[in-house]
C-alpha cells in the first residue's frame, strides 16, 4: 500500500515538473495510443471474422452456381434436342457458358480446400471437359445426319448419363463445402466469445488511465485557471481583495499564477492613480465641450448673417413691380414667367416645412415646367396625371421640382429632337407612388449602376445634391420609404418614389 502511494506521489511530482506543451503531448499520446489500439484490435476482429466466414459463404456460392448451372444446362440441352429453334439455341449456349465459367470458378487450391474437395473439384473439371466434347460431337453429328438411330439414342443416353455424373459430383462438392465451412464455423466460434472480455478488460484499462490523467489534468490546470478567472471577474468590478493564487505547478500555468499575481498588485495602484488623472480629465473634457457649442453658435450666427445679406422682400417687390409693368405694356407671356420665377424664389426661400401638400408641389412643378416650355418650345412636352387627393396629401419638401429639373437637364436637352415628361401619381398598399418619367437619352447599365450605387453610398459628388438629398431624406422621414431609378439607353429614365401615405 505504502509503495503504492509512494509511486503516485512520484508519477505526481514527475507531473507538476513538465512543461505544459510536454503534459499535452503526453495526453494526445495516451489518447492516441489508446485510440490506435482499438482500432487495431477491431481490424483484427474483423479481419478474424469476415475473411473466414467470407471465405466459407463464398466457397458455398460457387458450388451452388455450379449445380444450378449444370442442372439449367441440362434442362436446355433436352429443350434443344427436342426443338432445334434458334430459340432454343440461343438458351442452350448460354447457359453452356455459364457453366463454363462456373467450373471455371471453383476453388482449385490443394492447401486451402484439402484433398477431398480438391479431389472432386478435379474430377468436376476433367468430366465438364470429356463431356463437352462428346456433347458438341453428338449435336454436330445429328446436325448433319451423321447418327443412325441407333447411334443417336446410345450417344445422347451417354450425354444423359455424362450430366447426372456430373450433377452428382456438384452435389459432393455442396456436401463437403458445407461440412468444412460448418467446422471452420464451429472452431471460430468460441474464440469470437472470448473478444468482449479482452474488449472489456481493454476498455477499463483505457479509462482507468484516462480519469487518472484527467483528474490530473483538472487539478493542476483547470482549477488554476478557473481561479484565474473568477479572481479576474471580481477585479473588473474594482475589486482587489482577493488573495493572491498559490498553486504547485512548476510549468508555464505557474508562471502564469505568479505574473497574475504580480499584475493585480501593480494594476491596483495603477487604477488608483488612473482615478485621479480620470477627474482631471472630465474637467478638461466639459470645458471642451462648452467651448465646442459655443462655436457651434457662432458659426449658426454667421450663416444667418450671411442669408439676410439678401432680402427676400427686396427680391419678391422687385419681381412684383416687374410683373406689374408687364401687365400695363400687354406682355402677357413676361407677366407669366415672372410670376413663375417669383413663385419658385418663393417657395424656395420661405418654406422651412419639412413636408408640405402635393398640391403645392405639383404647382411648383407646373410653375417650372413653364418657364422651361418658355426656353425649349415645342421641343419639351409635359404631362401630370395626380390619381389622388393632392390637397391632403403631405409629402417631402423640394421633391419634385429637382427631379423634373434633372430629367429636363440630364434628359431632354441632350435630346435634339426633344422629349416628354410624364408625371403621375397613385396609391397602392397605403402607400403614394411617384413616378417621373422622361423619353431622353437614358443611361447605359453600367452608368447606371454607379449612380445606384453612389446613392446607396450617400456620394452627392457622383450623383449631385437634388437627387442625393432626396434619396437621403424619403430613407430617413419614412419607414417603408423608397427612392428607386431605373433607364435605358436612348429610350428615357424613370425615377419611382414610394412614400407611406401620411394625412
Amino acid at each position: 500500500m505504502k509503495v503504492g502511494r509512494w509511486g503516485s506521489k512520484k508519477l505526481h511530482e514527475k507531473w507538476l515538473s513538465f512543461t505544459l506543451k510536454q503534459k499535452i503531448k503526453t495526453i494526445a499520446a495516451m489518447v492516441i495510443l489508446i485510440v490506435a489500439l482499438s482500432i487495431i484490435f477491431n481490424i483484427v476482429i474483423l479481419d478474424f471474422a469476415l475473411n473466414g466466414f467470407n471465405q466459407i459463404l463464398e466457397d458455398n456460392s460457387r458450388c451452388h452456381d455450379y449445380q444450378a448451372a449444370m442442372e439449367e444446362e441440362t434442362r436446355a440441352f433436352k429443350n434443344y434436342v427436342k426443338d432445334r429453334s434458334d430459340e432454343n439455341r440461343v438458351l442452350f449456349e448460354t447457359a453452356c457458358a455459364r457453366t463454363e465459367r462456373s467450373v471455371l470458378e471453383l476453388p482449385f487450391d490443394y492447401d486451402r480446400v484439402g484433398a477431398e474437395r480438391y479431389s472432386v473439384t478435379w474430377s468436376i473439371r476433367n468430366g465438364y471437359e470429356n463431356y463437352s466434347k462428346w456433347r458438341d460431337l453428338f449435336l454436330l453429328g445429328k446436325d448433319k445426319n451423321g447418327f443412325s438411330i441407333t447411334q443417336y439414342i446410345n450417344e445422347l443416353y451417354r450425354i444423359y448419363r455424362m450430366q447426372d455424373y456430373l450433377s452428382d459430383y456438384g452435389k459432393r462438392l455442396v456436401q463437403s463445402t458445407l461440412r468444412e465451412g460448418s467446422d471452420a464455423y464451429h472452431t471460430k466460434v468460441p474464440i469470437l466469445y472470448r473478444f468482449p472480455v479482452i474488449i472489456l478488460v481493454l476498455a477499463v484499462l483505457s479509462i482507468s488511465g484516462t480519469f487518472y490523467v484527467s483528474r490530473m489534468m483538472h487539478r493542476d490546470m483547470v482549477v488554476p485557471v478557473v481561479r484565474l478567472a473568477c479572481i479576474s471577474r471580481k477585479i473588473a468590478g474594482n475589486d482587489f481583495s482577493n488573495e493572491d493564487v498559490e498553486i504547485e505547478n512548476q510549468d508555464e500555468i505557474g508562471e502564469l499564477v505568479q505574473a497574475f499575481n504580480k499584475m493585480k498588485h501593480s494594476t491596483s495602484q495603477y487604477i488608483t492613480t488612473l482615478k485621479e488623472k480620470n477627474e482631471m480629465a472630465d474637467l478638461l473634457h466639459k470645458e471642451e465641450i462648452e467651448k465646442m457649442e459655443i462655436e457651434k453658435r457662432l458659426d449658426a450666427t454667421k450663416l444667418e448673417l450671411l442669408k439676410n445679406q439678401i432680402n427676400p422682400h427686396f427680391l419678391f417687390n422687385t419681381l412684383n413691380m416687374i410683373s406689374c409693368m408687364a401687365k400695363l405694356e400687354d406682355a402677357g407671356t413676361t407677366e407669366r414667367m415672372i410670376e413663375c420665377l417669383g413663385n419658385l424664389f418663393r417657395y424656395n426661400l420661405k418654406t422651412p416645412e419639412s413636408e408640405v401638400l402635393l398640391k403645392k408641389e405639383l404647382q411648383v412643378v407646373s410653375d417650372y415646367m413653364y418657364l422651361q416650355q418658355m426656353r425649349f418650345g415645342t421641343r419639351l412636352h409635359y404631362d401630370i396625371q395626380c390619381l389622388v387627393d393632392s390637397s391632403r396629401i403631405m409629402i417631402p419638401t423640394f421633391t419634385l421640382q429637382p427631379l423634373v429639373e434633372n430629367a429636363v437637364v440630364h434628359g431632354i436637352s441632350k435630346k435634339e429632337e426633344g422629349g416628354n415628361i410624364r408625371i403621375r401619381i397613385w396609391e397602392r398598399n397605403q402607400k403614394i407612388m411617384i413616378s417621373v418619367a422622361d423619353t431622353g437619352v437614358g443611361m447605359s447599365e453600367e452608368s447606371l449602376g454607379e449612380l445606384r450605387e453612389a446613392l446607396a453610398n450617400h456620394s452627392t459628388a457622383r450623383v449631385g445634391i437634388g437627387a442625393g438629398n432626396i434619396y437621403q431624406r424619403i430613407h430617413r422621414m419614412y419607414d417603408g420609404g423608397e427612392f428607386q431609378i431605373f433607364s435605358r439607353q436612348g429610350h428615357g429614365t424613370a425615377v419611382l418614389l414610394t412614400i407611406p401615405v401620411r394625412l
